[in-house]
């Protein structure tokens, strides 16, 4: 299948998942997730339709996306973990931070985008899965990092993010999924002057079920590039 052809049977899947769970798919959002493919891969995305796309590593993308997008109107998402001295490059190339895991990143960040002229939107990264991985592992954690980050003018908080356990056990997964949800339900409830629209949660192997689970943002990779090439 050709890129194009793989973003398409994505979103009939989707939009499937949608009508499954009484929701409507336009309320959901396609991230291509570039990272290790060349641009070339990211120019059949876009031909397909595709403006969102998600990088993991600063530099990679510094390569990469300024060319593509002196031709093409993208939206560029930080979606891997990002140390403190990368944090003014991200600031300048990324539109949105997804992988704010930690206060001392918020910081940093919200003192480089001080120069932005538009804000810099951030989601926070909470832990719902192996005790590995990285993100804020309560309620009353991601409530210090939304007031730390209020602080900040040049940081807008739009959200929440999480990668659930990688498992072929559904229930793992959705329960991960359901952390989320709740987390964003109850952060909403104590800052009500945060408009936190975005669920980023999702990805090649799970999406589906991260649709039925309130998810917003889905963020697939190897299902719309194939295996990475480097």
């Amino acid at each position: 299948m050709t890129i194009g052809e793989r973003i398409e049977d994505i979103k009939s899947r989707i939009e499937k998942a949608a009508l499954l769970s009484g929701r409507n798919a336009e309320e959901l959002r396609l991230m291509g997730v570039s990272k290790f493919h060349g641009a070339e891969k990211v120019e059949a995305a876009l031909k397909a339709g595709l403006s969102l796309f998600g990088e993991n590593r600063v530099q990679e993308a510094e390569r990469k996306f300024p060319a593509i997008r002196e031709k093409h109107a993208l939206e560029l998402h930080m979606i891997g973990s990002l140390q403190r001295n990368k944090a003014k490059s991200a600031s300048a190339l990324f539109d949105c931070i997804q992988s704010v895991d930690r206060n001392e990143l918020a910081a940093t960040l919200g003192a480089a985008a001080a120069d932005r002229p538009a804000p810099l939107r951030v989601l926070l990264e909470m832990h719902t899965g192996e005790e590995s991985k990285s993100g804020y592992p309560d309620l009353d954690a991601l409530c210090g990092a939304a007031e730390l980050i209020l602080g900040f003018p040049g940081l807008v908080l739009s959200g929440l993010m999480t990668m659930a356990p990688f498992t072929k056990n559904v229930q793992t997964i959705r329960k991960s999924f359901r952390t989320l949800f709740s987390a964003r339900e109850r952060l909403s409830a104590r800052f009500p002057e945060l408009r936190l629209s975005c669920l980023s949660m999702g990805m090649s192997n799970d999406f589906e079920t991260a649709v039925e689970e309130g998810s917003t943002l889905l963020r697939i990779g190897t299902a719309i590039f194939g295996e990475r090439s480097s």
